[in-house]
């Protein structure tokens, strides 16, 4: 069963969750739609995920493959969480997610688009990640009357189980809810760094304290991705500097810090 259609003339946004190295919640979310077979049909699944803390945020359940359901579960996500502008939305090239609707929604918010590479499942590695534990767990463990009966299913597996209980190695072997109250929620989190690789140059979204004349990193909490490599976004990220505006000379051994 195929759910991504990503042959489409609809723009393909930079995929910027590679270049993003979390340091909070509400900085990078994922989202994802996977398909349930049940006797007489199939049915789907679009889910978003903050990718700090793993949580399932917002996830919508219905019989159609058209972008209202992942809107309806944007909007999930969007009501719960409240977030301020800046946020990175990360999925899929497909055609869902690149839809006028979808795109607006996200723009309305002050959201940040990002699709992953083609035919590239680690970009988007959490979700993926939660997908398999969905169906290991829950779907394939159980049998469903009808949708509704599988709809109450899915709300105590992600309510009651997977948010509240399931441990998670990445997160110090904690479920995603206990990991975002130890993370102080009531303290606003630093933004998150991203780094731009042109020509085996590295070039960061922003200048750090220095130390002899060599960059310190900070605020970077030792928090593996599934994802590979580490990214997130952060709230003011601007593109870089056109080639034209760069230093001449290049003193730094082929690392240049913005």
């Amino acid at each position: 069963m195929v759910t991504t259609d990503s042959d489409h003339e609809l723009e393909v946004y930079l995929n910027l969750a590679a270049r993003m190295k979390l340091t909070g919640l509400n900085q990078l979310w994922v989202a994802d739609i996977t398909y349930i077979r049940l006797h007489a049909e199939f049915v789907f699944v679009a889910v978003i995920l903050d990718a700090f803390s793993r949580k399932v945020i917002g996830w919508e359940l219905d019989r159609t493959l058209a972008a209202r359901l992942p809107l309806a579960s944007l909007e999930k996500a969007i009501a719960e969480r409240k977030p301020a502008p800046g946020v990175v939305h990360h999925s899929d090239r497909g055609v869902q997610y690149a839809s006028g609707a979808y795109v607006a929604m996200l723009r309305k918010h002050g959201m940040i688009p990002s699709m992953s590479r083609p035919a590239n499942p680690y970009d988007n590695a959490s979700c993926e990640s939660f997908v398999k534990t969905l169906k290991r767990e829950e779907i394939y463990a159980n049998e469903y009357r009808d949708l509704e009966h599988l709809r109450e299913n899915l709300a105590v597996f992600i309510d009651s189980y997977y948010n509240s209980v399931r441990l998670h190695s990445a997160l110090g072997y904690r479920p995603p809810e206990e990991f975002e109250r130890d993370c102080n929620l009531a303290r606003s989190s630093q933004g998150a760094k991203m780094s731009f690789f042109r020509h085996e140059k590295i070039y960061r979204s922003e200048l750090g304290p220095r130390i002899e004349g060599k960059p310190v990193e900070t605020g970077s909490p030792d928090h593996r991705l599934d994802e590979s490599p580490t990214g997130y976004s952060s709230a003011g990220w601007s593109p870089p500097e056109p080639a034209s505006a760069l230093p001449a000379e290049d003193q730094s051994d082929g690392n240049t810090v913005l």
